[in-house]
């Protein structure tokens, strides 16, 4: 039976990159997990076995480190579009490259006093914690001719210990949950947003202070909306920053709700008057869904995964 080559792609995935920018004694840290995917005149390579067209996973490895020496990295953002860029106008074979950043933060370790360490007369800054949050995330996608960003974060737990409800549900008879009029409202945070910057004659974001902005108004919405349910906390946080961000056009959010219940106290003389609570971490309830600029087209996946 004939067959034909669909789809296809080649990279080095988890190309792990630390970077120390040395300022004197004090030092900066970026620490990123890079994926390369390669796409274009790749047929042969399959069907006939010749590598004449292929750049060998290996170099794309190699060249992940040597841009973190030659360009430094001054956002994720920034890195892979480099990356991209130099992967498809360097390879004639080569017609779309996709990088896939994830990015590990680390916060500065102070002395005990606050006040820093010194050798000779230098201001040592050199000592760090990995960060306990999220994790940063951004996917850079690039033809030759037109770019695509979409950045995101994982694993941003939050929770609103009150001003949180939900009830006027449908009940049938297999409904047993109880409504709830005070209750804890908790979500484990993945989310991605698209840029509408898409080629390099249009001004490009500031990255870094975009990533901070967007991460900023999806914590306040968060706290500042008094939920009836977690959908519309959902698209208050998707509202904010595309109402408060104009280079954000997309953004989609899939939240577990990290389950609270009240623990029944009353089998030990003793009254839970909201709290005492189990948290329970499966099944849980999923809430997905897109928030857009109106007249934009969603471009983002359902599947935050296949990102």
């Amino acid at each position: 039976m004939p067959t034909i080559l669909g789809q296809n792609q080649y990279g080095k995935a988890e190309n792990r990159v630390v970077k120390i920018t040395r300022d004197g004694a004090t030092h900066h840290i970026k620490d990123l997990n890079v994926s390369v995917a390669l796409s274009g005149d790749l047929e042969e390579v399959h069907l006939s076995g010749s590598n004449a067209n292929c750049l060998p996973t290996d170099t794309t490895k190699n060249t992940v480190y040597a841009f973190a020496k030659e360009y430094g990295i001054e956002s994720a953002e920034q890195f892979g579009i480099h990356l991209a860029r130099h992967f498809v106008n360097s390879q004639e074979p080569i017609k779309r490259a996709r990088i896939r950043i994830e990015e590990y933060a680390w916060e500065r370790i102070e002395t005990a006093d606050g006040n820093s360490r010194f050798i000779g007369a230098e201001e040592v800054k050199h000592s760090f914690v990995r960060k306990g949050q999220e994790t940063r995330l951004t996917e850079i996608t690039y033809d030759g001719e037109n770019w695509q960003v979409i950045s995101g974060l994982k694993d941003l737990i939050v929770m609103n210990s009150t001003n949180s409800e939900f009830w006027g549900y449908i009940k049938d008879q297999y409904t047993t949950l109880k409504e709830a009029y005070d209750r804890i409202l908790a979500t484990q945070v993945a989310s991605r947003w698209r840029f509408n910057w898409t080629s390099d004659e249009q001004r490009m974001p500031n990255w870094e202070r975009s990533y901070e902005q967007v991460k900023k108004h999806m914590l306040q919405a968060f706290a500042e909306t008094y939920s009836l349910s977690l959908q519309q906390t959902l698209y208050q946080m998707g509202s904010r920053i595309i109402n408060n961000r104009s280079e954000v056009d997309e953004i989609r959010f899939s939240l577990p709700n990290k389950h609270h219940f009240l623990v029944d106290l009353e089998p030990f003389g003793l009254k839970n008057d909201n709290e005492v609570y189990y948290a329970a971490d499966r099944p849980y309830g999923l809430i997905e869904a897109t928030v857009l600029r109106d007249g934009v087209e969603a471009r983002i996946p359902m599947d935050l995964t296949n990102l």
